[in-house]
């Protein structure tokens, strides 16, 4: 061995399930793998929504079609129409769209007293 000459660094092999980590080394929090939306769920958002009016034994026949005419808009023809629907078939489908706007009527004709509820059309 020679006196004046730098000393040689010692190699040590680590296995590779102890990486080493260093000062410099950066770690992210990020996710090493995304889940992406499948098909299926890309299409569950265009199914349509509708929004029901049940029948119910407080609110009168003229009360309902007041109701469908103030809020929606509706023509009397068409108001009466669905308030019949009501009255004899004991549902009436009086609003389709986006969930966000089937829930908003829902709640809308429940401030009105009447019985409604929302769902995915089939």
């Amino acid at each position: 061995m020679n006196v004046g000459s730098p000393r040689q660094p010692k190699v040590v092999a680590v296995p590779s399930a102890f990486p080493i980590m260093t000062s410099t080394a950066v770690m992210s929090i990020a996710p090493v793998e995304q889940k992406s939306a499948s098909t299926d769920e890309l299409t569950e958002v265009d199914v349509p929504w509708i929004t029901l009016v049940w029948n119910d034994p407080v609110n009168l026949m003229s009360y309902v079609t007041f109701v469908f005419q103030s809020y929606f808009g509706y023509s009397k023809s068409k108001a009466e129409r669905l308030m019949m629907d009501v009255h004899v078939k004991g549902r009436a489908v009086v609003s389709t769209g986006a969930r966000e706007r089937m829930e908003t009527d829902t709640e809308a004709l429940q401030g009105y007293g009447l019985w409604a509820t929302f769902q995915k059309d089939d």
